[in-house]
This record gives C-alpha cells, sequence and structure tokens, in this order.
C-alpha cells in the first residue's frame, strides 16, 4: 500500500511540474509572438475598417468593431478573414440587428435553434458574439467536410449557390484582409 502511495505522489509531483512547465512555455510563446503580430494585427484591423467605412458605408467604430472580432475569430478558428467577411456582407450587409429565415440573426445570420448549445448564453446582435458563433461554426462544418471548404459553405448557407456566391465575394475583400494589405493598398 505504501508503496502505491508513493508511486501516486511521484506521479502527481511529475504532472504538476509537466504542467507548470508547459503553462510557462505557453506564456513566453505568446508573449514573444504577441509584440509584433499585435502591430499587424493593428494594422489590418485598421485597414479592414477602413475598406469597410469607403466601400460598403459601414460607421467608422462599427467598422472597427468587426475588423478586429473577424481577424480575432479568423486566427482562432484557422479561417481566412476575407471568407468571414465575404459571409457577412453576404447573410447581413453589415447589419448587427438582421434577421431572417429561422429567426437567424446578427452578422452572419446565427439560427439559434440549430445550434443551441453554441448560442445558449450569447447575445446575436453583439457583433464580437456573432462573429464568434459563425466562424465556430463555419470551423465546426469545415472539421466534418475534412477541410472541403466548398461543402462547409453549403453546410452553412445551404446551397451550392450560396457557397459559389460566398467564394465569389471573397474576392472582394481580399486585398484589404490579406496579411500585407497595408502595404498593396496604395490605391
Amino acid at each position: 500500500m505504501r508503496r502505491i502511495l508513493v508511486t501516486f505522489a511521484a506521479l502527481a509531483i511529475s504532472l504538476s511540474t509537466a504542467h507548470t512547465a508547459l503553462a510557462q512555455e505557453n506564456a513566453l510563446a505568446a508573449s514573444d509572438a504577441t509584440v509584433p503580430q499585435d502591430a499587424k494585427t493593428q494594422q489590418a484591423n485598421h485597414k479592414i475598417s477602413e475598406f469597410l467605412t469607403r466601400k460598403f458605408g459601414v460607421a467608422r467604430e462599427k467598422a472597427q468593431t468587426i475588423a478586429t472580432a473577424v481577424m480575432s475569430s479568423a486566427s482562432k478558428y484557422s479561417l481566412p478573414p476575407a471568407l468571414l467577411l465575404a459571409i457577412i456582407s453576404i447573410e447581413s450587409r453589415f447589419k448587427e440587428t438582421a434577421k431572417g429565415p429561422n429567426n437567424a440573426t446578427g452578422l452572419m445570420q446565427v439560427v439559434p435553434s440549430a445550434h443551441k448549445k453554441l448560442v445558449r448564453d450569447i447575445d446575436l446582435t453583439d457583433p464580437e458574439d456573432n462573429i464568434e458563433a459563425g466562424s465556430a461554426i463555419l470551423h465546426g462544418y469545415m472539421k466534418s467536410a475534412q477541410g472541403d471548404l466548398d461543402a462547409a459553405l453549403k453546410s452553412y448557407g445551404g446551397s451550392r449557390a450560396y457557397a459559389e456566391k460566398v467564394s465569389l465575394r471573397v474576392k472582394t475583400f481580399e486585398p484589404a484582409a490579406a496579411p500585407d494589405a497595408a502595404s498593396a493598398s496604395g490605391q
């Protein structure tokens, strides 16, 4: 019995040490990546915000909120920002209070009844919450479709025509949402 307790204690200490080391390593990696990434992220947010204001007439503050939420969700779910912007432009024309069929709500027209667990305690008219939820849904469809964007978009929008429309609209946003958009936008 004593041998089991000693083994268990050693295992617990080992796991605790490994967990602490991993947490410190992740914190270091995050702090190293944060400094240059913050400048790039701010630059990309600004570029997208300016594009939304100029091309779509979105108010500056609202455009900044949308740009920040798009960049955050795009990074979190490994989705291209231009894709999220294309979906938002098609689904709601950048109107956060938009309502559609099946009670679809907000910028990305999230259907609460289809995603009850995901949207349980969020305000779908809040741009950050809506873009986060819509991105999580799209990411889930991408995983289910084993990375096939067209199949994921068909699931998100309900048809092949929707997938084609989004794919075409992405091209509109690529100049503003590209990683080197600040240097490419001297137009």
